[in-house]
């Protein structure tokens, strides 16, 4: 046997077992990934209490524009997107500028400090959240000893200052996460930029609006679309935090999902079709985001 047909033997071989390697891999994601998907869509056309299911065809998407509910639990959920995805995207932008300047001291306290939050137990934090923002917790009892309010706040018994509370608990846990996005790619820009606009005169606001975003577009679209995508699923601070209410006032469709699923009488094709719909609902925002963002190599 020549040496080339050695390499073409040797080269089959490879080729055999690296298809061993590759199927197992992709058998898991057929069972585990593309099998619920299609599951959930033909479910998604089923209707039926508990296990027993029928052909609904689009009855269920019918009964969503019925559904005052799922309204409800729609409207909040674009509350909390509308109001508390700007407000952490700045915030983490604004935090990033700060801890990048070579001036400022212990920036590497500031930076795990700021970015600890992130792996804190969502369970954990929201248990401490409900503590601190209780009718007589330390958030009421420190604003009452400084007279800045009359009297206590029902945090979480009032449906705006729950909602008010959620945004808080939200933005305090993710914002040094999108934080570090910046941060990284803040470093990587020449600082001869920098230094270029300074003997320009241009201010440190001015570099910030006219270098800094610029330049971080691409991870602020990102961060953007990550953002938007988990809170549109917005799940844990909700059921720990208020459990939905007062009076439906914070629940979010993911909740309204598990509820159909597991806490009322189980109605697992209603519950798919309403997964959908966030499904839809990211696909459209997401889209636009490319849109407006002006991604170049969207």
């Amino acid at each position: 046997m020549n040496k080339n047909q050695k390499a073409k033997s040797l080269e089959k071989a490879y080729e055999k077992h690296s298809w061993g390697f590759i199927g197992i891999a992709v058998i898991m994601v057929l069972i585990f990934n593309v099998y619920p998907i299609i599951n959930s869509l033909v479910l998604s056309t089923m209707s039926g209490k508990g296990v027993v299911m029928h052909f609904n065809g689009l009855g269920n998407i019918r009964r969503l524009f019925d559904d005052t509910v799922f309204q409800t639990a729609l409207k909040n959920t674009f509350t909390f997107f509308i109001i508390q995805v700007p407000i952490m995207i700045f915030l983490a932008l604004i935090i990033a500028a700060f801890l990048n300047e070579s001036t400022l001291k212990f920036r590497s306290w500031f930076r795990t400090a700021i970015f600890l939050p992130c792996v804190t137990s969502l369970v954990a934090y929201s248990v401490l959240f409900k503590s601190m923002f209780s009718f007589d917790g330390i958030i009421n009892t420190t604003l009452l000893n400084l007279h800045i309010i009359q009297q206590p706040i029902p945090w979480l018994l009032d449906p705006f200052w729950a909602k008010v509370t959620i945004i808080l608990a939200i933005t305090w846990r993710w914002t040094g996460y999108n934080m570090i996005f910046y941060l990284a790619a803040l470093q990587n820009i020449d600082s001869s930029i920098y230094e270029a606009a300074r003997i320009d005169g241009a201010s440190k606001s001015k570099q910030f609006m006219k270098i800094t975003i610029p330049m971080l577009k691409p991870v602020i679209l990102f961060t953007t679309i990550m953002s938007t995508i988990g809170t549109l699923q917005l799940f844990d601070e909700v059921v720990n935090l208020t459990g939905g209410g007062p009076s439906d006032s914070t629940l979010t469709l993911s909740q309204y999902i598990y509820n159909l699923s597991f806490k009322f009488t189980p109605n697992f094709g209603y519950a798919a079709t309403i997964s959908y719909v966030i499904v839809f609902i990211v696909a459209i925002l997401a889209w636009l985001q490319f849109k407006v963002g002006g991604e170049r190599n969207a």
